[in-house]
Parts: structure tokens; sequence; C-alpha cells
């Protein structure tokens, strides 16, 4: 409701300055200027408030008007109060007052109106004396009152929107401007109290920018805002409702209004397109009330020619008392009183905390003894009610005020004020305009916590961030948490509030800390010059230990388990071994220490190894020596050089994709039947297996096996680069890997045409294969194949011998000689 009222006020208020003049551009429609100065102060049952601290009107209230003009004041103003009743009533003549701001009574002493009866809008028009000035402004709004009825509220609102919106940009301007994290938690605090939107964009800034974008060029969207909400829905309810229409986003008459704060704008500049005087256009005027001067806007220069431009300005409506509706923030945090400005996180009312509608607000404590209430004072800055023994306001009438003759004139400070001891609670209490109010009652701290103690036995875990709570009697006055190791060192804790007002959330950054050691906690709290002490320790979490698994004759072993990376070395049969980086999750691969020799253990053995932990701790593991790993060596391999192709290939590991590869093995132990012998690449993108019964191995004998692999049928045409193999024991024993081959995909070529003693054309399909052709093996002046290449001719070398160069794609390192019969041309 207040976000479409905010668009339909800054529409409205272009609209009034629209009416009778041609169409601003949004640039144009800044209230940046000064208007004449006013001074408006309302009793009501004998007492007295100025503007600023009255939110509402009410029947009968007495309005003191001073215009507060220069005495070189060259151009008479008429001051004309005009009540309202409604938009399809229009008010009597007597609801009309003039007066005249020249005569010397009213410089003096000003002039007093009473609210009439049935009055619910307050107008006032400041016009340049003229004939026929009061009858035409009479007219004129007797005449079309709704119009004016629109007005009036949509200057009030007006006012509302731009107090919250200049007092997060004022606040704003505190905060350290080269302080990132300080700029957002003071805007995030104001946007919450004052229920505003900062512009995010201002954040993605540099550092040094942020706080001007914030301050003088953001773009704020009012958010629904409690308090504001409940005096809009009353202004636009009953009779008034008829003239809410629906409209459009638009950048006429409103973008701008705001220096750009507020994004939301509505077009209703028909509503007053129609309206127009013979002597006089209408311009409005935004108030921004401070005690008893109205301080006016303006978003146009008056006119002092025909059509003379009259001020309109917009009083607070006549209506019953709204109270604050504000709430706490989290009803499970506790505020402590010992703090120095210590401040009681509320929202939901952000009027509270833009205007001086609220007034000598107090905490009133909830005990059984009488004690003195805290001054209060609203502070967007702080998001809340700062407790204060000095309140930097003005105090209301002793007729208002209504102390009970008990209690203290002069306010105590908390620390004096209070000689309670744990929990309680306090009240918000205060006045909003000329009626008392409560606000909502809060958990308050007024002594330090006590008895500290961490709360559970879970161990911490050094090497990793963890979070433990701790638990006092109160921990709302804790000031600094610090973790300390030594004297010397200290880790980073951050603490926070609890889920209740006795505990204690606190992180601590152990991931520095790759060995157990002793921790203390030092706990700070407000109003207390001794440190509270938590002493504690950290541990390494214990490994947790499944399998060792060691092969006779091997110099490896292999560990599974959980939480490995804690395993400084093992002992195994008087061998030492020490863990192997990257090994896989869950296993931890571990070989022989660099000058130990290779236990001589037997298949079937029983030992009890000795897993030393890097924290110093030993734990056993029983472990049986299993029977050795499979071990083979390569003895030699083949494949045929392809007939048609010209190229020798010149490195013996590389060999053709194109032909089958043979190889022999020879087998430690003798090789089972049912062993099978795995061949894949490095990244095991490439993989195959090779068996006795799959036809692909044959015993040659007991210990020799050959092996069969056609590499195009299995692998495909986009396999290439370097093949190894290892054998796989029937129970699934896996041996060391042996490099088996190189593959390679070798080009087509076809002719070398060359014209003469300069380049020439290699022929031929699949040239992309080709790294790089030269006319020398150190591959110097080589000509490049480009990548992606899919012609079927390529510049090359003249051969001076008979005999180029070329580097293969898929072996970069070697050149291999190609011989090609030269077909000279002309």
């Amino acid at each position: 409701m207040v976000k479409f009222l905010a668009g339909r006020t800054l529409s409205l208020l272009g609209a009034l300055a629209l009416a009778a003049v041609p169409m601003l551009h949004a640039a144009d429609a800044r209230f940046d200027l000064t208007g004449p100065p006013i001074d408006v102060r309302v009793t009501r049952a004998g007492m007295s408030l100025p503007i600023d601290s009255v939110p509402n009107l009410q029947p009968g209230d007495k309005l003191w008007l001073h215009p507060d003009l220069p005495s070189t004041q060259s151009v008479k103003y008429l001051l004309v109060v005009a009540f309202l009743r409604g938009t399809t009533n229009p008010p009597p003549d007597d609801w009309f007052t003039r007066i005249e701001t020249w005569d010397k009574k009213v410089r003096a002493e000003g002039t007093t109106v009473v609210v009439p009866g049935e009055a619910q809008q307050v107008i006032l028009f400041l016009a340049p004396a003229t004939g026929g000035d009061f009858t035409t402004l009479r007219s004129a709004v007797q005449g079309r009152p709704g119009v004016f009825v629109r007005a009036a509220q949509d200057l009030v609102e007006a006012g509302f929107e731009q107090a919250r919106i200049e007092k997060y940009i004022s606040s704003m301007k505190q905060a350290p401007a080269s302080d990132h994290k300080a700029l957002l938690d003071h805007s995030n605090f104001l946007a919450s109290t004052l229920n505003l939107k900062p512009n995010e964009e201002c954040f993605k800034r540099p550092v040094d920018q942020q706080s001007t974008c914030l301050t003088q060029s953001g773009n704020q969207t009012l958010l629904d805002d409690g308090h504001g909400e409940s005096i809009a829905a009353t202004l636009a309810t009953g009779s008034n409702a008829d003239l809410i229409t629906a409209a459009s986003t638009t950048q006429l008459a409103g973008a701008g209004l705001y220096s750009a704060y507020v994004g939301a704008v509505v077009d209703l500049v028909r509503v007053l397109s129609g309206l127009h005087t013979a002597k006089y256009q209408y311009i409005p005027a935004i108030a921004f009330p401070q005690q008893a001067s109205l301080n006016l806007r303006l978003n146009t220069p008056p006119s002092f020619h025909n059509p003379k431009s009259v001020i309109v300005i917009g009083l607070p409506a006549v209506l019953a008392i709204t109270p604050p509706p504000l709430r706490t923030v989290n009803e499970k945090q506790s505020t402590c009183l010992l703090r120095p400005s210590a401040a009681l996180l509320v929202d939901g009312a952000p009027l509270v905390f833009s205007t001086n509608y609220a007034h000598n607000l107090k905490l009133h404590l909830n005990t059984p003894q009488p004690t003195p209430d805290i001054p209060l004072t609203a502070d967007a800055y702080q998001g809340g009610l700062v407790l204060t023994s000095d309140p930097k306001r003005r105090e209301l009438p002793p007729s208002l005020t209504d102390e009970k003759p008990s209690m203290p004139s002069t306010p105590l400070a908390p620390s004096a004020a209070f000689q309670s001891d744990g929990l309680l609670t306090g009240t918000i209490i205060g006045y909003w305009g000329f009626d008392r109010f409560t606000g909502p009652t809060l958990p308050l701290q007024d002594a330090p916590g006590k008895n500290w103690r961490i709360d559970g036995d879970q161990p911490l875990i050094a090497g990793q961030d963890e979070h433990i709570e701790i638990v006092s009697t109160g921990t709302a006055c804790v000031q600094s948490v610090v973790a300390e190791t030594t004297p010397s060192r200290s880790i980073k804790a951050e603490w926070k509030p609890g889920d209740d007002p006795a505990r204690l959330d606190v992180t601590l950054a152990l991931r520095t800390a790759s060995a157990p050691i002793p921790l203390k906690l030092y706990i700070r709290q407000f109003g207390d010059a001794h440190l509270e002490t938590v002493s504690t320790q950290t541990f390494s979490e214990p490994a947790k230990l499944e399998t060792l698994v060691f092969h006779a004759g091997d110099s490896t072993a292999m560990l599974r388990g959980a939480a490995l990376d804690q395993v400084k070395q093992i002992e195994l049969g008087g061998a030492v071994f020490v863990p192997q980086p990257d090994s896989p999750p869950g296993v931890l691969e571990l070989k022989l220490a660099s000058g130990a020799g290779t236990p001589r253990l037997h298949v079937g053995d029983k030992l009890m190894a000795k897993i030393a932990l890097i924290d110093g701790r030993t734990l056993p593991l029983a472990a049986t020596v299993a029977q050795p790993r499979p071990s083979l060596t390569l003895l030699d391999r083949s494949a045929r050089q392809p007939d048609a192709s010209p190229i020798q290939l010149v490195n013996k590991d590389d060999l053709p994709l194109t032909q089958p590869i043979s190889f022999s093995l020879k087998s430690a132990m003798p090789f089972p039947r049912q062993e099978q012998i795995e061949i894949a690449n490095m990244d095991g993108s490439l993989h195959a297996v090779l068996s006795i019964a799959a036809g692909s191995l044959l015993l040659q004998d007991p210990h020799t096996v050959l092996g069969n692999l056609d590499a195009l049928k299995t692998f495909g045409g986009s396999a290439f680069g370097p093949l190894r193999l290892r054998a796989i024991a029937p129970d699934g024993t896996a041996g060391d890997w042996l490099p088996l081959a190189t593959l390679v995909r070798l080009p087509t070529l076809g002719s070398l045409q060359c014209p003469g003693d300069g380049a020439c054309a290699l022929m031929g399909t699949n040239l992309y294969l080709i790294d790089a052709v030269s006319a020398t093996p150190d591959m110097s002046n080589a000509f490049s194949v480009p990548e992606g290449f899919l012609g079927d001719s390529i510049s090359v070398p003249y051969p001076e011998n008979g005999t180029l160069y070329l580097r293969l794609r898929d072996d970069p390192t070697s050149a291999n000689a190609v011989t090609l019969p030269i077909q000279t041309q002309p």
C-alpha cells in the first residue's frame, strides 16, 4: 500500500506543479529550492507541542501559525488555512481563515486557528496578495475539493518518505567511506530500521566510490513500512478511496523528485490537469519540520507575474492516534545494560527514527523494586534505541510528563541505576505526539555473566574450523573472545549470541593447527575488568584403520581406512614404510623409506604393524603377508610398418594405430590361466583386458605369454599416446604397470611436387596428423601444419638430400624420415 502511495505522492506533487505550466523534465522536479519559513505549534487540552512532534491532529486542536518572513519582504503574502472534509463534501466558508502576513500583529504574535469538528485534512496556501485572492482560493477548493484532499494527503505522505530517505543519507555519511564492511553493515542496519532498499549496485563499485554512490546517487525503493503503512491506509480509506486509480510507471513528473532516491513513480498528472484559475498556478511544497519550523522546499521557482504561484502546504491529517508498532528484532537476544551506548534493536516503525513524533522514550525495568527509567534516543545509525544518561532532546512541559514524585528528576546512568544480578526484562515507553504509548518488552542483562564453561564433550579437532557453545549465567555483555595457544600466538575466534541468553556460539579457526595444542579462551565483558578464562584441548581426529595389505617380496604396502592423513609412518617386520602423496580417498599407498631393504617375510606370516600418527600416538594393526603380486617383464613387441607408407618411424616405441600389436611377457611366477592382462592409457580413458579364454593371450610355456591387440578395432580411430599394461591375478590383485608402446596415427602421403628449388607441395590425406615438416632432422626452419587442417596439400621445404622429416602430433618429440619421389613442375 505504501509503495503505491509513494508513487502516487510523487506523481501528484509533480501534477500540482504541472497543472498550469508545461510538463517538466525529470531533472527539474527536484525539491531543492528553499521556501518561505512558517512556524506552527499545536495545543491540545492546554498542552503545546511544536509541529515536528505532532503526527496527527484532532478536532478542537489549536493551530498557532506564524509566517517567519523577513522584515525586508517586498511581496505581500496571504496565508490561507483551509480545512477539508472529503472529496464530495465541499468545506463551508467559515472553514477558511485569511491571515495577512504583513500585518504587524500577525508578525509579532502569530494567529491561532481551531480545527473544526468534522475536518479530515488541513492545507495551507501561501499566495501573493492580489485583488480577489482569498475569494479565488476558497472558490477553487470548494469547487474541486477532491483535488486538494488528494494534495493534502500526498504532501504529508511525501514528507514521511523524504524524512526516511534523508535520515538514511545523513546517517550513512557517519560510516567510514573507505571501509567496505562498515558501509555494508551500517547500510543494512539503516535499511532494516528505516524500511528502505539501498541501491545494491553501489557495493559493486570500487570502495572509494561506494559512500558517494549511497549518499548522493542511490536508488532506494520504498518498502512496506509498519507505521507509515497504517497512516497511509487511514489517509486512503473512506470517501478518498475513489481517487486511487490504476496507473503505470513513468519517467514524467515524478522521476528526480527526491534527487533520484525513489525509484517507483506513478503518473497521475491528469488529476490536476484541468485545474486553472485566472490568477494562480499551484506549486507543491514538502515540509521538513524542525521543532516549530516547517522548513519548506519547492521544486518550482515561484512566479509573481500572472498567473502567480500559490505554494501548497500539507499539515498532519485529522485522525485518531496510531501508536508506532515497534517490535524487537530478535526476541531471544538480550541487550547488555552495562554496554556503553547500548542499543535496543527494534524495527517496524521507521517514523520513530526519521521524525520527532516519538519523544521522551524510556526503558522501564520490570523489577520487584521500583527502578528509575532509562532515557532512550532513537538512533537509525545503530539500528535501535540507544540508552543514554544525557538525552539530547527537549523535555515535555511539566503537565505532560506526569512523572511520579518518587522518581529522580535527573536520569541515572545504567551503571548507577541498577544493582540487580542476572537476567531481567524491560519495556519501552514514551510519547507519540500528545499520547503515551507502550512498546515491546525485551530481555535484558544488567550484570556480567558467570560460571563460564564449554557445553558438551565433543573434542576439538586440529586442522579444521570447529564450532563450540559456551554457556554462562548470561552472555549479552560479552565484549570480545580471544583464543590463545601460547601467550604469543592467538587463533581467530568468531562469536555470536546463541539460541538463548545463556549461550554463546564460538567458531575457532583451527585449520592452521596441524597438531594437538592446549587452548584457552579469554572472555572480556562490559562492566567487568576481570577476564573469564575457559581452558580446553585440541586433538587430531584419530585415524580409523581397517586393513593393511602387504604382498610378499614387495616394497609397497596399502592401508585402508579413514583420516589417513594423520599417518606418519608404518613399521612392519622391521621395515619402515612412509605415505605417498596423491593416494586415492580411503586408501594410503606406502613405500619403503629411503635406504630401507625389502623385509624378508613369507606368505602367511602374521604380524602386528605399528602405525605412528603425526600427533605422536601409535596405533596397532594386525596384518597377514599376502601372496606375491603378479610380476611381469616385457620381452618383445612388434607392429608391422604399413607397406604403403613412406614414413619411417625412428622411435622404436611408436607403433602405428592401424597395425595389430604383438608382444611377449615373462612372468616371475607360473602364469595362471585365469590371470588377465590389462591395457590402458595414462588416464584410463582407453581400456582393454586380454585373456587366454578370449584368445587374445597365448601361453608359450608356464612363464611366457604372448599377447595380441588390434588397437584400431579395440579403441577406435581417436586412440593415440602411450599405452601401458599390468597383470591382474585371479583374486583381483594388480601388478605394477609396464610401458607397452606409443600409439601414433599416420597420414596418407601421395606425391611431392616441387616447381624448382623453392618450397614444395606435399599431397595426401589426413595431413592434420602432421605437426611440422622440415628438410633437416633437427627440424630447423620447419613448416608447421595448422590445427584442424582439412586440406589435401601443404607447403614443405625442398628436400635437399631427397628426404623430408616430419613430426607427428601423436609423438611431437621424434623427427621421422619421409622419402618420396620429387615431381618437378614448371
